[in-house]
């Protein structure tokens, strides 16, 4: 047999241990640090820490809207497929609207994307809610045109889109002008469905 690890409560406790040994944490508070050690974890490079934006209060406001019941509204299938509904503490509504057989024609007459689309059709949950996009920037994009034209404000946005168009600029625009939102964002072209999932589920269970 090959010599390897198959416990995985050890797999977990050496795979933590190694991150905060190699990620310069130092500038996190420890509640925002525990979300980033699982955002590394998820795609393993410790680099990840030097690119994660935050405000102060996005661990606390996120997890407070969870616990009061706040649905969680994902731009993704596989965003809303990665987040562990046993962990949510209220047993939260997780949405993903962008397989909706209305999107695509919503996406047609917007001149947008499905993903877009998807969050006009979640729109009217906005108010209190945890969102998570973690694919598309026009998802970004168009919450924070929703918010601008006096939308409901979520608590807090996570995760972040990833990509080579519009990726960097969406995420740069939700950190100058949060417009009353918690965030807590992988800066630049990187980001994805598992990272946004991630920092749910970290936010959500409270312990590594």
């Amino acid at each position: 047999m090959l010599d390897y690890i198959r416990d995985a409560a050890e797999i977990y406790r050496q795979s933590f241990a190694t991150i905060r040994d190699e990620a310069d944490l130092s500038r996190f508070p420890d509640d925002v640090a525990r979300v980033v050690v699982r955002l590394i974890h998820t795609c393993g490079q410790v680099d990840v820490a030097d690119h994660v934006a935050y405000s102060d209060d996005v661990v606390t406001k996120t997890h407070a809207a969870l616990v009061a019941g706040a649905p969680v509204l994902c731009d993704s299938s596989m965003v809303a497929a990665g987040i562990t509904k046993s962990r949510l503490p209220a047993g939260n509504e997780i949405v993903s609207l962008v397989s909706d057989e209305r999107a695509p024609e919503l996406a047609e007459r917007l001149g947008t994307t499905r993903s877009a689309a998807g969050v006009d059709l979640w729109a009217d949950r906005l108010g209190g809610a945890v969102v998570a996009i973690g694919n598309a920037p026009t998802a970004l994009f168009r919450l924070l045109e929703l918010v601008d034209e006096g939308a409901p404000t979520p608590a807090a946005v996570l995760g972040g889109p990833v990509g080579f168009v519009g990726s960097a600029q969406s995420k740069q625009e939700l950190i100058e002008r949060p417009r009353g939102m918690s965030y807590l964002v992988v800066k630049g072209r990187r980001g994805g469905s598992a990272m946004a999932a991630a920092a749910v589920n970290s936010i959500a269970q409270e312990r590594e």
